[in-house]
């Protein structure tokens, strides 16, 4: 790389961890490039990024990001997942690690907050965006639904003591 296009590699990374709620940074030595491609593959369908970063571009790209205090966390071969969405990449990088040893979680940020490597497991544990809109949908749409029901209720009470005075007067 010459200097020009290292300048266009740190801006583009800036501007990529603009746009993200969590980065996990983790090191990926003796990974096979099929387990990188599997690893990449589970984090675009989380809506997730896995990125090989050189160290010290990224160090220099971290600079006017909230996740600067992540900067020491960059020695040795590492690599970073990042989404928007604050459990998506934990959750797929935390899964990982338990089937592959060769990936190692260093740590990571939730926006300005660090997070050690527990930090990172826990949040992985948390239901992710999409699921606590589902259950928030439906704690709201239960509600509505029976009042409905409490509201047909009595109609249909009603309906019934008329059918059976009709009928009785019918007999």
């Amino acid at each position: 790389m010459d200097r020009t296009q290292k300048q266009e590699w740190v801006g583009s990374l800036h501007g990529a961890l603009e746009e993200v709620g969590l980065v996990v940074v983790t090191h990926y030595k003796g990974l096979t490039v099929a387990e990188m491609t599997a690893l990449r593959s589970k984090m675009r369908a989380a809506g997730a990024s896995f990125k090989v970063t050189k160290n010290r571009l990224t160090k220099l790209a971290l600079g006017g990001t909230e996740f600067e205090t992540l900067a020491d966390l960059f020695v040795g071969p590492t690599a970073i997942a990042a989404s928007r969405d604050p459990v998506a990449a934990a959750r797929v990088v935390v899964e990982f690690a338990k089937t592959n040893d060769k990936l190692k979680i260093l740590g990571g940020s939730l926006g300005a907050q660090r997070l050690d490597v527990n930090g990172i497991k826990a949040l992985a544990e948390l239901p992710s965006l999409d699921e606590l809109r589902a259950r928030l949908v439906g704690m709201i749409s239960t509600p509505a639904t029976r009042v409905a029901g409490v509201l047909q209720a009595p109609a249909g009470q009603l309906a019934r003591v008329l059918k059976a005075k009709a009928d009785k007067d019918a007999a």
